[in-house]
Formats: C-alpha cells, sequence, structure tokens
C-alpha cells in the first residue's frame, strides 16, 4: 500500500504498526465517506447536546470520533459479526463456543481485553480468508439488521446526531472490521469510520491485516492521520470513548467524552476534569465496575457456549 504524504509527523510511542493501521484506516474512511456522502440520512433525536455552546455551528475545523464498542453499541461489534457468519455456515459449532465465551466476558467485564480481542480477531482473520470483500460487505448490512441495530445506545446517537446537527462530520473509530465500521456509520447516518483493514488482493480476502488492530495508540493515529488529511483542527474536535485503552485517542482532542467508562477512564476522565456521560442502568453500571466481573465472567462465559451450542444442536 502506498505510503500517504499527508501525515507530516509521528509519535515516537507509536509503533510502525499502529501508524500504518491508521493510516489504512484513514485512507479506507475518506474513501467510503465520499462514496456514500449523498446517501447520508438525518438519525434520530434523543438526548440534547452535553453543553448549550458545544458542538459550536459552522466550525469547519471541528468533527467528532466515537469508539463503537460500549460507546455507540452495546456489545462488541466483531462478536455480533462472528454470529451472524456462524448463522450463514462460515464456520462450526466450536468456532461459535469461542465467540459466546468473548462476548460474555466483554459483557460482564465492561472492558476490553487485549487477549480476548486478539482472539476474536484471529478468528475473524482465519474465517473471512478466501472470501470476496463484496460477499462479506453484503452478510454485514444483513448482520447488522439482526444483531446490531437494536443494540445502538440511544443517548450516545444523539449526542453524534448533535455534532451532524451542528454540521460537523462524525467518524466511528473501532479495531471491529473497517466494512463492518462502515456498514453501521451508514446506517446511522454518519459521515464514515475508521477501523481495522484486512488486506485484501483483487476484492479478495488474504487472512492478513494492514498493520495492526485498530486499537489503542493505532487508533489515535488513526484520528491523527484522518485530520490531517481532512484539514480538521484536533483542539475544536470531540472524541467519545468507554475505554480506558482510548485514553491516547481522548487526549488528542480539544473535547474529550468518558461515555459508559470503565473503572480505569472514569477515574481517569474525574481527574483530567473530561465530561462523562453513562447510558446504561445504575445496576449494569456497578457491576461492570467489580473487580470480579473478570472471575464471574470465566464462569458464565462456559455457560453462554454451552447454551449457544445447544441451541445451535436444536435448530
Amino acid at each position: 500500500m502506498a505510503a500517504l504524504g499527508w501525515l507530516t509527523h509521528r509519535r515516537r510511542s507509536a509503533t510502525a504498526r499502529s501508524v500504518l493501521a491508521g493510516e489504512a484506516a484513514a485512507e479506507a474512511a475518506r474513501k467510503s465517506a465520499r462514496e456514500s456522502e449523498e446517501s447520508l440520512a438525518a438519525g434520530p433525536g434523543g438526548t440534547p447536546p452535553p453543553e448549550p455552546d458545544f458542538p459550536v455551528p459552522g466550525d469547519e475545523k471541528a468533527a467528532a470520533f466515537f469508539d463503537l464498542d460500549n460507546t455507540v453499541m452495546q456489545g462488541a461489534a466483531i462478536f455480533h459479526f462472528g454470529r451472524g457468519l456462524y448463522k450463514r455456515e462460515f464456520f462450526g459449532k466450536r468456532e461459535l463456543a469461542r465467540f459466546a465465551w468473548q462476548q460474555t466476558w466483554f459483557r460482564l467485564a465492561g472492558i476490553e481485553d487485549p487477549e480476548h480481542i486478539q482472539e476474536a480477531r484471529d478468528s475473524v482473520l482465519s474465517i473471512v480468508k478466501g472470501h470476496r470483500v463484496s460477499e462479506l460487505m453484503t452478510v454485514g448490512e444483513e448482520i447488522y439488521d439482526e444483531y446490531m441495530a437494536e443494540r445502538i445506545w440511544p443517548g450516545t446517537r444523539a449526542l453524534a446526531q448533535a455534532h451532524l446537527d451542528a454540521g460537523q462530520k462524525v467518524w466511528l473509530v473501532t479495531a471491529a472490521p473497517v466494512e463492518t465500521a462502515t456498514i453501521i456509520a451508514r446506517r446511522l447516518g454518519l459521515t464514515g469510520a475508521l477501523g481495522t483493514v484486512a488486506e485484501s488482493v483483487g476484492g479478495v480476502y488474504t487472512g492478513k491485516l494492514v498493520g495492526e488492530m485498530l486499537h489503542g495508540p493505532a487508533k489515535a493515529e488513526a484520528v491523527r492521520a484522518l485530520a490531517a488529511a481532512e484539514g480538521l483542527e484536533l483542539s475544536h474536535c470531540a472524541a467519545y470513548s468507554d475505554s480506558a485503552n482510548d485514553i491516547p485517542m481522548l487526549s488528542l482532542v480539544g473535547h474529550p467524552y468518558a461515555i459508559n467508562p470503565d473503572a480505569r477512564l472514569r477515574k481517569h476522565a474525574r481527574e483530567h476534569g473530561w465530561r462523562l456521560r453513562d447510558y446504561r442502568t445504575g445496576r449494569k453500571a456497578a457491576r461492570i465496575g467489580l473487580p470480579a466481573a473478570a472471575g464471574a465472567g470465566a464462569l458464565a462465559g462456559g455457560a453462554a457456549a454451552a447454551v449457544a451450542l445447544h441451541r445451535a444442536r436444536r435448530r
């Protein structure tokens, strides 16, 4: 993939792979946004903007960046995507059990565990290898309707709409495959999406990534690259996330928000005066904050996998 000339500098803390992942995500996001610009649709209303004077209408140097998993949508997109692929017989029951376990861990622990994210990535890459990109895009549209549409947080959706109403571009930024992220962005009427870019040759997936997953520092690199390409001032921009893993991205912008935050991000946000929004119920938020959630996740994950397999056998 050709190097992008508009990335003028790189942070020393970023690895070469995270920079490459960020550049690839930014390039893919701009391409998909150009293709869908004419089809953008206004979304539903809901919660009002966070402050009376923000977002600032007419600020062409501003944009908003939203993490996806547990920020815009309950749960993890990659796991819902895997569930949909299983239904279409892209893989078998063993892989289904693994997806069930990973999703249960994510829901109960309320954090992005790097090991589980890595396992999910490897699972999806092995499953899509040899399939055409166009095929996965079509399937992704169906999976969104089946498993994801009802899991969008109305409060976060309203925040995104406030930026759109102010004339600003709104981007998803996620470790999920860029194709899945782009589908979700289009369905929500957003500008586009920065996501993990899987390598394809002749429109067919090779089973490899371009760089690495768009996670942690790679997200910050993608936002930095996109802002440079779009002529944005990051000090005018806003970013929203639930995870402490996204502190590098949140720290780039002038208006960082912690949405449904995990314990580490909540602590960091309070220490730095960042605004917080929590759209979960009080009971669920308290449960996610418990240190014992990891142990509970191990037990519940095994149960979830068993239930998933039992249901699959009955079909």
